[in-house]
């Protein structure tokens, strides 16, 4: 009962690893949070932040970005997310489709994965318009299904439909820890590991 002793490429694996993947977490802003339907907003913040400390935990290069804040129409990323990306600072933006940021573009780039996280509200706005760019741009997307919400529970499932149709591969926070722990014997973030859990099941 043991592990294979040569460790797979963790690079080139096939799955996300913290070596291969990023985080983009997009428009966690108090107005987006309050208007969404299809899922308790509770719930959905508790995901969104263990989402967001999964990224810390696996030191996952994160990119944080936020729309019309700057123009003093929107308010900044919600208090939950920011206390645990700290020194991850917010990229402000016009744009609907963050994909049409040269500075988020350029962050996402910058990172040097091709395998993209993403969590986004709304899930029929503003995660499809950067999931289909991205793809269409040659990266793997992989929507976090649970962090995200649409302002209808159809308007979500057609969000998700859609970018599935066109190559995303949906994950579950939960899925996503454990796809990116995978082996028992990596001790350092075993403990990490179990308070993120906890915390979420105790919500």
């Amino acid at each position: 009962m043991a592990s294979f002793p040569t460790v797979r490429n963790a690079v080139e694996d096939h799955l996300l690893t913290p070596q291969n993947a990023a985080m983009l977490i997009i428009d966690f802003q108090p107005v987006q949070v309050s208007s969404i339907q299809s899922r308790p907003k509770r719930e959905l913040v508790a995901n969104i932040t263990a989402l967001a400390r999964i990224a810390r935990l696996y030191d996952l290069p994160t990119v944080l970005t936020t729309v019309n804040v700057a123009t003093g129409r929107n308010q900044p990323t919600i208090h939950q997310i920011t206390e645990v990306l700290t020194g991850v600072e917010p990229i402000d933006r016009t744009a609907i489709n963050a994909w049409e940021d040269e500075d988020f573009v350029g962050a996402v780039k910058a990172t040097g994965r091709r395998k993209l996280v993403m969590a986004a509200l709304w899930t029929e706005v503003c995660l499809v318009h950067p999931a289909l760019d991205t793809l269409q741009a040659g990266f793997e997307v992989y929507p976090v299904v649970d962090c995200v919400g649409g302002t209808s529970l159809e308007a979500h499932d057609l969000g998700v439909q859609r970018v599935v149709q066109a190559g995303a591969r949906p994950v579950s926070w939960v899925q996503l820890i454990c796809e990116l722990q995978r082996d028992w014997n990596r001790e350092t973030t075993v403990p990490g590991f179990a308070d993120i859990l906890f915390a979420v099941e105790g919500h």
